[in-house]
């Protein structure tokens, strides 16, 4: 995915859930959109590093490495990076407050758009009842959500082989899902109550790995998605206009990809 032209140039970006370290993380997909674009401003709204999977089994290749080059690349050129780790990254939340390599690490953030309004960023882990009051059920849930994720993979070999582009099978079960769904809008709902108590605009967060903009009780709630399933990104422009970008989609990415390099596990 070589890109020569001219990138795309917005104000601010967000981008969440990239989960480095896992088979699933579309790196290939990342990569090509972090060069194919440049921000003045790239937060970084948590589950960068995918910690509880490294800690099980280590999974790493040349990929990850290149999209945290980019990424700190872009902060020595110029792009402010703020970096708010998410509950799967919660190891760097010890580093809160310190700036690395030109990245600022926070526990949440205020972002000022172009046209004034305001809006708390976060990862939004703090409002999932579930990370928060019963984190054993949350790892349960993170592993059958992984088998979602390989037979996703499946399905979608099927359809690149009669000449479909990919579409996220597992993204489509979860929505059928009734009580998911409730969770959802509860997790919405909670994060739309949290910006306006604070007398923001809106919330920009991540997390659920469900893309989202929607006024929510009165408040912008937008959700910048992920890099496991839909791959989309929330970006600013000069007006402060947001709108999410569905890279895979706009830009007709196949869910296939030639085998990487990869690292020999680390002992246990």
């Amino acid at each position: 995915m070589q890109h020569t032209g001219p990138k795309t140039h917005y104000r601010s970006v967000f981008i969440s859930d990239l989960h480095l370290g896992t088979r699933g993380c579309r790196s290939d997909f990342l990569i090509d959109f972090l060069r194919r674009t440049d921000c003045d401003h790239l937060y970084l709204v948590g589950d960068v590093v995918d910690g509880w999977r490294l800690k099980k089994s280590w999974y790493w290749h040349e990929e990850f490495d290149t999209v945290v080059r980019m990424i700190l690349d872009k902060a020595e050129a110029g792009t402010r990076v703020t970096y708010i780790p998410g509950n799967h990254d919660e190891v760097f939340r010890q580093w809160l407050g310190l700036e690395v390599a030109g990245v600022k690490l926070l526990r949440e953030a205020v972002h000022e758009a172009a046209d004034g309004r305001k809006y708390l960023i976060i990862h939004g882990d703090e409002f999932d009842g579930v990370i928060r009051y019963a984190k054993f059920l949350a790892l349960l849930g993170d592993w059958a959500y992984d088998w979602a994720l390989v037979f996703n993979r499946v399905f979608n070999d099927v359809r690149r082989r009669f000449g479909y582009p990919y579409w996220s099978l597992s993204q489509w079960l979860k929505r059928q899902v009734k009580e998911a769904v409730k969770a959802i809008d509860r997790f919405e709902g909670a994060l739309a109550n949290e910006a306006r108590r604070r007398g923001l605009d809106g919330v920009v967060c991540g997390h659920i790995h469900h893309a989202e903009m929607r006024e929510v009780n009165g408040v912008m709630y937008m959700n910048d998605g992920d890099w496991v399933e839909s791959c989309t990104a929330l970006v600013e422009d000069a007006t402060g206009q947001f709108r999410l970008i569905d890279w895979a989609a706009e830009n007709r990415l196949s869910m296939w990809r030639n085998p990487v390099a990869v690292t020999e596990p680390v002992p246990a």
